[in-house]
């Protein structure tokens, strides 16, 4: 599931927002795997299911959703993946995607992960905002005793004092004790949760160093929520990095400490 030089990579807006968004999205993924020989795999919720308030968007539901995703794998060929919050949505997400990611919040929900697990879909476990790198070994247990063809940790901060994060680079190696495949979530650590009135907020200026500090700790992949206009973002909008912006970033991930 990696590409040539090992690097699995993850992009797509954060939540699914229109038809013609995925297409943008995915039209400049194809291009980018064309000119680099990458293999990005292509990520959009169809339900932002833990946002902070009751008024945000949370995208178009499960049905509508995976049904766009499914045309996006159609038109594009790119491989797919996406999040769930509840044990049922586990199989019909299965049927669509490669890849099914649990949200960090819930990666102690056992029922979440041995759903997901059945599948026999690879399942990527985003590290809790509270757990250690350490820690992580037992989600990842649970997933494979329970049947995943493969089980990958994904870093993305703890919390730090309230509305804050802080990313410990340190958990990388650790988790790499635990599986073969640690990705750098290189957005969502920018995030300060909550830090808005009612909404999260965050700096996208310090995605790269994000994922090129990540890289000199032994991250083995990558992933990047964006958009072609962020600031207009359904969610996050103030952590996803500028579509255009990806691939000279790829490009330097690739070449720099290689």
């Amino acid at each position: 599931m990696t590409i040539d030089n090992k690097k699995t990579l993850i992009a797509g807006p954060c939540v699914i927002e229109s038809e013609e968004l995925l297409d943008i999205v995915a039209s400049e993924l194809v291009g980018i795997n064309r000119r680099l020989g990458t293999d990005i795999i292509f990520k959009a919720s169809f339900d932002k299911a833990n946002r902070t308030s009751l008024h945000s968007f949370r995208g178009p539901g499960i049905d509508k959703g995976l049904q766009m995703l499914s045309d996006i794998k159609s038109k594009y060929g790119l491989r797919l993946t996406t999040d769930i919050h509840e044990s049922w949505q586990a199989k019909p997400v299965g049927e669509v995607v490669d890849v099914i990611q649990i949200p960090a919040f819930l990666c102690r929900q056992t029922d979440l992960l041995v759903e997901a697990a059945k599948t026999g879909k690879v399942v990527n476990i985003k590290k809790a905002q509270f757990l250690s790198g350490k820690d992580m070994r037992y989600p990842y247990e649970k997933a494979m005793e329970s049947g995943a063809s493969e089980v990958w940790l994904t870093e993305r901060g703890n919390s730090f004092g309230y509305n804050n994060l802080v990313v410990d680079f340190r958990n990388i190696p650790d988790m790499r004790e635990i599986t073969s495949t640690v990705i750098m979530d290189c957005t969502h650590s920018v995030q300060r949760p909550s830090a808005g009135e009612g909404k999260t907020v965050g700096d996208r200026r310090f995605v790269p160093s994000m994922a090129l500090a990540a890289k000199a700790f032994g991250a083995t992949g990558f992933f990047f929520e964006v958009h072609p206009d962020p600031d207009k973002g359904l969610s996050d909008a103030a952590n996803m990095l500028e579509l255009n912006k990806l691939e000279p970033l790829i490009k330097k991930l690739i070449n720099d400490f290689d």
